[in-house]
């Protein structure tokens, strides 16, 4: 059955016809969708079906099966019924568009077509023990393949092109989110062997209700920040940011306080923010606040758009509860490693040690394995604050932190150095 696509999901009117038949509505949440089973009773069976419908009305999904490539997966170790992935690892494409219509305009001003500006993978290990987060710099330079288009044609493939290119071929040829993401995950897997499994897309209006449902982020802002383009005005300090504060502080780019006016400058502000969401969902207790979690629920699912193999939320919910084990200090951030493009200054080319990781990545290990300490973590032995050090001459019997609360670990330069949602990146005098 077809579904009529709301004008969220369109771009601007074009000269021939765009199709949309293969777009329908359907939902999804990430992580705390998971543990909605339990919620859901509190309300019994009536009201737990009526907030199905609600849900799985809220978010955008797209068949892009016959427009993306499938790699081969790795072997499944369980046969759990109850979650479809099981035994095996999960690797989600996260993309945040800045698509500028209707909500979005008001909130990014006005600009012609639909491009990505994050572009996330996130690998969940088979074990359910790591979650690990790499950044792609979109200014990097990679081969873009033919893409096909939701509408049957294709695109011309290119090389040393930069990476965020993918989405907009997808967007401009094919007018829609499915062909912008199947172009991005074709991309994907041809520069990195990862197999992909799902997209998710964000965008603004998304992104900031994200955030409002959950009450917002505690954020460690290290320095005052100005970003006027960005509409970020923010005091050096601990701060509990919204969601159109935390938007502009991922966005911004130039001003004072926000560094040097390059992409890759503001990755390490998006590793800290989706970091500190990750601690919000771990720590706040969702199930025993009925109206938060309902609220998040409809919030945060309004705001994606993704696969239709992605939008059962009994899948979705079972992947998210398989999570509901891991430590913040097994969820882990870092930008795929670059260094300037010989060819441009202004682009990147990823190093060896890119090849080392995407390998980890696509055969289920701790995606810095192999990699030299250094390397893998840009540990320089010269911290800021206090964390991570130790009193040479503190008393050997001195108690340990509870392990149910680990201790914040070394500082980090996030963006450019490995790090965890347990890690200090930041510090606030």
């Amino acid at each position: 059955m077809l579904i009529r696509v709301t004008n969220r999901h369109a771009l601007p009117a074009r000269p021939r016809a765009v199709r949309h038949g293969r777009f329908r509505r359907s939902h999804h949440v990430l992580r705390g969708v998971a543990l909605t089973a339990v919620g859901l009773m509190a309300f019994g069976i009536s009201g737990a079906a009526a907030l199905y419908q609600q849900f799985n009305g809220n978010i955008a999904s797209s068949d892009v099966g016959d427009l993306v490539t499938t790699l081969p997966q790795p072997t499944k170790t369980d046969d759990s019924p109850a979650d479809p992935n099981a035994g095996q690892p999960v690797n989600l494409l996260l993309l945040g568009s800045d698509e500028r219509d209707g909500e979005n305009e008001a909130i990014g001003g006005f600009a012609d077509g639909m491009r990505s500006d994050t572009s996330i993978v996130a690998h969940i290990s088979a074990d359910r023990t790591r979650v690990e987060l790499i950044s792609i710099p979109r200014d990097s330079l990679v081969d873009i393949p033919s893409c096909t288009m939701s509408d049957g044609s294709t695109t011309r493939a290119q090389s040393n092109a930069m990476f965020n290119s993918a989405f907009s071929i997808g967007a401009d040829n094919g007018g829609d989110i499915a062909s912008a993401a199947a172009c991005t995950w074709n991309t994907v897997q041809t520069n990195t062997g990862v197999p992909i499994n799902h997209f998710v897309v964000v965008d603004f209006a998304g992104f900031t209700n994200m955030i409002d449902a959950i009450g917002g982020v505690e954020m460690c802002i290290p320095n005052d920040m100005s970003a006027p383009k960005a509409g970020l005005y923010l005091s050096a300090g601990n701060q509990r940011l919204d969601g159109t504060q935390a938007l502009a502080f991922a966005r911004a780019r130039t001003g004072v306080g926000v560094g040097d006016g390059s992409d890759t400058n503001r990755l390490g502000r998006q590793q800290e923010l989706l970091a500190a969401v990750m601690r919000e969902l771990l720590t706040k207790n969702l199930l025993t606040d009925v109206t938060q979690l309902i609220r998040f629920l409809d919030q945060a699912t309004a705001s994606l758009s993704v696969d239709s193999g992605f939008s059962s939320i009994s899948d979705m919910a079972a992947l998210a509860y398989s999570l509901r084990g891991i430590s913040s200090d097994n969820i882990s951030f870092m930008t795929i490693p670059f260094a300037a493009a010989p060819s441009d200054p202004n682009r990147v080319v990823w190093t060896s040690d890119a090849d080392t990781i995407w390998d980890n990545i696509a055969n289920d290990r701790p995606m810095t394995t192999g990699l030299e300490a250094d390397d893998a973590t840009a540990d320089t032995g010269d911290t800021t604050g206090d964390a991570g050090t130790t009193d040479p001459a503190a008393p050997a019997d001195t108690p340990t932190a509870d392990p149910s609360t680990p201790a914040p670990q070394q500082t980090r330069e996030a963006g450019k150095e490995t790090f965890t949602a347990n890690d200090v990146t930041a510090v606030c005098g």
